[in-house]
């Protein structure tokens, strides 16, 4: 838990899908990983990265989470949080109530995706602190480390095969995770 550099870490900044780290831990503490859950029209088309889910399609919560975080599905980030917080809105108070818990307190989150929205904001150092926690949960650990991951797809004749977005875990060796975000707005994050 120890700061070794930084630069600006205390910065308040936009942050892309590094906000799907928060929704993966919210979802992993507060749901089942077995559950079935129901895609909506809120989550079908979520603009963005996407897994394709289709309105009424069922996938488990431990499936989403691996569409959320290799693929960066935004699609998954919305369906996760209606299935584990009853609402987008019920979801979001999940994420900033844990947020606070975590002493994060230059963070603000709108939504699980990290789609550019007003008053949706972290720092670096906040950053650090909710990444150094959620790695220390072994579901969320197994789950960004996963360079491939096969799905059932209960729509097609071909299994889902995500692979890792995060490059890191390909171009270094030791590479465990985390996860990556860009918007045009946040820039590489």
């Amino acid at each position: 838990g120890r700061i070794l550099w930084q630069k600006n870490g205390d910065q308040k900044m936009r942050i892309a899908s590094l906000t799907k780290v928060m929704t993966a831990i919210v979802a992993i503490e507060n749901g089942r990983l077995e559950d079935f859950v129901k895609v909506g029209k809120n989550a079908y088309g979520k603009e963005g990265s996407s897994i394709y889910l289709r309105i009424g399609e069922e996938m488990s919560l431990h499936h989403l989470l691996y569409g959320l975080m290799l693929r960066s599905g935004n699609d998954a980030a919305v369906a996760i949080a209606e299935h584990v917080g009853g609402s987008l809105d019920g979801f979001v108070f999940l994420m900033n109530q844990k947020a606070q818990f975590l002493g994060m307190s230059n963070t603000h989150f709108a939504n699980p995706h990290g789609l550019d929205q007003q008053g949706h904001f972290s720092t670096a150092r906040d950053m650090a602190v909710l990444t150094a926690y959620a790695l220390k949960n072994p579901v969320f650990q197994d789950i960004v480390k996963t360079k491939v991951k096969r799905v059932p797809n209960s729509y097609g004749k071909w299994d889902h095969v995500w692979h890792n977005k995060n490059k890191m875990l390909f171009m270094y060796e030791g590479a465990d995770g985390v996860k990556t975000g860009y918007t045009k707005i946040s820039g590489r994050c």
